[in-house]
């Protein structure tokens, strides 16, 4: 949950703005539908308020409730689905970042009675995996919070049958990312089954993709390793001066690139 720690209220608040709107902007969220949250620390969440359209909100429209879903701080009421959002940082607590939107297709797939669990193309397997199909229920009641907890602690998304989508991630970001591709890969199975001719991926060609991104997990775990290793301190003399010049220059490009999403 590096995102508590690193983000002071003031970030988290300009950072469910910004994300509020980027799902507005996608047409994930229309009227005043979806709800976000992240924690703010290991006993409180900041919350988008009920009755708000995502791409309206300002930070200072945010409540804060605590983990029985307890308002403790805001002038707005909560969202009414603030139970889903407890269930989900309960059963994992690796989640900083809870989204909750009706991405179109992923929410027609929902509506059809039909889960995201055929791996169609390599994506699937390497970011999400399977996106099940929660239950009907009812939605702002206890019951949406029951149908999605036995899906939270395997999955990294889930549909909800009749009503939408549900990501969360170490950060609003992640959060944010896995929703995007939810959406994405509902997309790539509807048109697979226009074309009528779907090929899913055969069990060993999901099986070597597995320990692919296994690998790629390991590596880029032992690269953050290495650059906190190195930010502690002065740089090692093996450390390639072009690798920093060219580090550098990503890191300009990626801070210009994040700098166009929309703020408040």
């Amino acid at each position: 949950m590096s995102e508590k720690k690193n983000l002071t209220e003031h970030e988290l608040r300009r950072d469910l703005v910004r994300f509020s709107k980027w799902l507005s902007r996608l047409g994930f969220t229309p009227g005043t539908s979806g709800n976000l949250s992240v924690r703010l620390d290991d006993q409180r969440l900041l919350v988008t308020p009920t009755g708000a359209s995502k791409y309206l909100l300002t930070p200072t429209d945010m409540v804060i409730v605590d983990l029985q879903g307890r308002q403790l701080a805001g002038t707005r009421k909560v969202t009414s689905e603030v139970s889903m959002h407890l269930a989900v940082y309960q059963h994992r607590e690796d989640v900083a970042a809870v989204i909750h939107s009706h991405p179109p297709i992923a929410t027609a797939f929902a509506c059809a009675g039909r889960a995201l669990d055929e791996m169609f193309c390599q994506e699937a397997v390497m970011t999400l995996g399977v996106v099940p199909l929660a239950r009907y229920a009812t939605t702002g009641t206890e019951e949406v919070a029951d149908s999605i907890i036995p899906f939270i602690p395997g999955h990294e998304a889930i549909l909800m049958a009749n009503h939408g989508a549900v990501s969360y991630g170490t950060s609003l970001l992640e959060a944010f990312l896995k929703m995007e591709t939810v959406e994405h890969l509902a997309h790539i199975a509807l048109i697979t089954h226009q074309l009528g001719s779907a090929l899913p991926l055969h069990a060993d060609q999901i099986e070597h993709l597995h320990r692919a991104k296994a690998k790629y997990v390991k590596n880029s775990n032992d690269i953050s390793n290495a650059e906190r290793s190195a930010g502690s301190g002065r740089l090692s003399d093996e450390r390639n001066p072009n690798d920093l010049a060219r580090t550098k220059k990503e890191i300009t490009v990626f801070s210009s690139a994040a700098s166009h999403l929309p703020l408040s």
